[in-house]
């Protein structure tokens, strides 16, 4: 059974000389891996974290991992990938969700809530250094937990004001919240924290330190 599926890619791992397979995460099938056929002629690129893709899935009740082919981009992204600092930032988000939803999990409205903050993180034009700290919290509403200030105090830490005002502030004003870098890498592990408490996971994310080392205070 064939079927054309939109996919949100998580990352990809060698399998063969001549194959991947996919992580992603979809509407139709939740967080599932796919075999891919890939050549010398491959748009790797095509499967960079967070990219938005079509593609055709081919179901196979025989099989535990079934494959897809015929990939395309539904969204260019250029947004993010002209921008050293948000590939950077993807780079981590994408493995936060890897590491976060179980694998064969199908959360309701996980898909088009990941695929919103996609394509705002790739509309958003400057001030978009504290952007993966909204996308935490927010995924944890995603996932269901709904934190308040009260519920996230036991795992914050000396940045704990600094995580209220985050918390307390809307969107567009939690953007322009001026913090530092330490500030900034604090709180994120706050809440890498708390979502290994609520997901019973070891978010043990090693795409955190090069986001530390390029999220500098040259972006406060």
């Amino acid at each position: 059974m064939k079927n054309a599926t939109q996919l949100i890619v998580l990352s990809h791992t060698r399998f063969g000389e001549s194959s991947i397979v996919l992580h992603t995460l979809s509407q139709a099938y939740g967080r599932r891996s796919f075999l891919v056929r890939v050549g010398k002629k491959t748009r790797m690129a095509l499967f960079l974290p967070l990219n938005l893709l079509e593609a055709t899935v081919v179901e196979n009740p025989k099989a535990t991992l079934w494959t897809a082919h015929g990939f395309r981009s539904c969204h260019p992204l250029s947004g993010i990938r002209n921008n050293l600092y948000k590939n950077t930032m993807t780079l981590f988000l994408s493995e936060v969700l890897f590491r976060v939803i179980k694998d064969g999990a199908r959360e309701e409205g996980l898909f088009d809530w990941c695929q919103r903050q996609i394509l705002t993180l790739d509309a958003l034009e400057s001030d978009f250094s504290n952007f993966h700290l909204l996308f935490l919290l927010d995924l944890c509403s995603a996932l269901g937990f709904s934190p308040s200030f009260e519920d996230m105090l036991p795992f914050a830490g000396k940045h704990a004001a600094a995580l209220r005002g985050l918390m307390d502030a809307s969107f567009s004003e939690a953007l322009l919240l001026p913090l530092s870098g330490d500030v900034r890498n604090g709180i994120c592990e706050d809440i890498l924290r708390y979502l290994e408490f609520h997901t019973e996971s070891a978010v043990n994310v090693r795409s955190l330190a090069v986001l530390r080392e390029i999220y500098d205070e040259s972006l406060c």
